[in-house]
């Protein structure tokens, strides 16, 4: 099995990679800007650094062959959407997992919803909504991952998954616990198939983070 992340150097995209390391024997492709350097302490037999920005299609395309599975660690518009969809469908490459944020669908609620709305706007009128329409219009094994506001706790990995036309309540998740989660999409543990999936923290359905 063999892994690219895009946006592999973020707090996430690391953690992933560190994961994957640790917990499977998967080969990774780790790709981002200047990724060599900014990650040479996940220097591995099976790491493969490709330094290179998320616009720059015809690299990333090069980059996906031998590749079973994607993970795009950014929240990206609908132009470089479009260009990923397009060079993972001409590479026959199935598997593509995508960070987003809630509300594409108005789907936040609860005591978390009216904080929300006010700091993050009106999510499904974005461009944010293009680029997962795109998505699940697309031919692939697709996940799209809606995450709350996230922050850092070591070892704590609980998370509640919602599906979508679920309600959205939870105000937080941490970096840790969605790491974890990819981790586990791409190793089958978790068995999710052309879904888009909110991922917040059990018991967090606050009127606002609690670290802000």
């Amino acid at each position: 099995m063999k892994v690219l992340i895009l946006g592999a150097a973020g707090q996430i995209g690391r953690m992933i990679a560190r994961n994957l390391l640790d917990q499977t024997d998967y080969d990774l492709v780790l790709y981002g800007h200047s990724v060599s350097s900014r990650l040479e302490t996940l220097k591995s037999s099976r790491v493969t650094f490709i330094d290179g920005d998320f616009r720059e299609f015809d690299k990333i395309r090069a980059s996906l062959i031998g590749v079973d599975a994607v993970y795009l660690s950014f929240v990206a518009g609908p132009d470089i959407i479009l260009g990923l969809v397009n060079a993972l469908e001409s590479t026959g490459v199935k598997r593509f997992i995508s960070a987003n944020v809630p509300d594409l669908y108005q789907e936040v609620a609860g005591p978390f919803q009216k904080w929300y709305r006010q700091n993050t706007g009106l999510v499904w009128k974005t461009s944010y909504k293009d680029s997962a329409d795109l998505i699940e219009k697309s031919n692939l094994d697709y996940i799209i991952l809606r995450i709350t506001w996230l922050y850092n706790k070591t070892n704590d990995i609980a998370v509640h998954v919602t599906k979508k036309g679920e309600p959205f309540k939870e105000a937080q998740v941490t970096r840790q616990a969605v790491a974890q989660f990819v981790v586990d999409l791409l190793s089958n543990k978790e068995d999710y198939h052309r879904e888009s999936l909110g991922l917040g923290e059990p018991n967090t359905e606050f009127t606002k983070p609690s670290f802000y």
